[in-house]
């Protein structure tokens, strides 16, 4: 692909993990574990897209409403000139939001994938013609170099609730890990996914369609196309619910009967209800996460929700 005028893409040869030995260090385990990573290979992202659009799937379009509606705000409380930070590109969508309200000089989207970062910079820079965009392949969760302007504002910008991803712990100190990143007075904008009714965040990750079940089984059928694997995935039910006492929703695959697979000559029984643990996502109150903010280095600095106390998105700031 060839980059317009105003992009480059800075390629730092990131060591993606490796799918066959995740896949084998997982299965041995007595919880039997997939990573939640691996779900996005061309047809898990495609099945995604369409969980965004379900009724009943409410973060994706409840973060971008809530970014639609602080955007002047937002750009106040930032300032002017700005090297915007994204770590994690996925849709241009919610970015856009943020770029068209706030005074960026220089937009750095961070992710591990090449092809992602390429579509990205295309969508941006379509609608942004005089945008600065520094495009970085490397792994966010490890320490890479920033392009643009360092005597900048830098701020982030992470959304989603991918931070639900981590465990409390491990969120904690991804953030304080971004600190060095940020600078004196950075800041970083969060979207975090808050506690509710158990019905509707269970609602969420069990659709009427079946989307979400979908997904949750191609990464069997991933295993069977990319390391022979024997799985047949209609004989593993989609399990999804929230752990109060853990604060998560969890997602696993039940073995709907005593069953033996092989994936590349190495056989894994699994006996009848057994379950492979797929992911956790964690939910905040607003003040159970400003703390988690603090401990790590930040300044609360605002917190915005929808009308329905849905979802939040945080503006936090290095303390001194």
């Amino acid at each position: 692909m060839k980059l317009p005028p105003n992009a480059a893409l800075h390629d730092h040869s990131p060591t993606p993990v490796s799918f066959r030995e995740a896949v084998f260090e997982g299965l041995r385990k007595s919880q039997k574990t997939l990573p939640c990573q691996f779900f996005y290979d061309a047809r898990g992202s495609e099945l995604f897209e369409q969980i965004c659009a379900l009724p009943e799937y409410y973060p994706t379009r409840t973060e971008l409403g809530i970014l639609e509606s602080i955007g002047p705000e937002l750009g106040e409380r930032v300032g002017a000139g700005v090297r915007l930070i994204e770590f994690g590109c996925g849709s241009s969508r919610k970015v856009v939001a943020v770029l068209q309200e706030m005074d960026v000089s220089t937009y750095v989207p961070v992710d591990i994938s090449h092809s992602a970062l390429q579509g990205l910079i295309r969508d941006v820079t379509k609608r942004f013609d005089d945008l600065e965009v520094q495009a970085v392949c490397a792994d966010f969760t490890r320490e890479f170099d920033v392009p643009g302007d360092d005597d900048a504002r830098t701020v982030g910008f992470y959304p989603g609730s991918t931070i639900g991803n981590f465990s409390p712990s491990a969120a904690e100190e991804f953030l304080g890990g971004l600190r060095p990143l940020l600078g004196p007075g950075g800041m970083i904008i969060v979207g975090v996914d808050l506690v509710k009714p158990t019905d509707v965040i269970e609602d969420a990750y069990n659709d009427s369609a079946g989307v979400t079940a979908a997904f949750n089984r191609n990464l069997l059928e991933r295993i069977n196309r990319e390391l022979d694997g024997t799985f047949r995935p209609e004989q593993f039910e989609h399990l999804a619910f929230f752990n109060r006492d853990e604060g998560r929703i969890e997602m696993h695959l039940v073995s709907r009967r005593a069953q033996s697979v092989e994936i590349d000559g190495e056989i894994f029984n699994f006996s009848e209800g057994e379950t492979i643990h797929t992911e956790n996502s964690h939910k905040y109150s607003l003040e159970g996460f400003k703390a988690l903010a603090r401990r790590a280095g930040f300044e609360a600095l605002e917190a915005w929700t929808d009308a329905r106390d849905l979802f939040s998105v945080h503006l936090l700031r290095v303390c001194s």
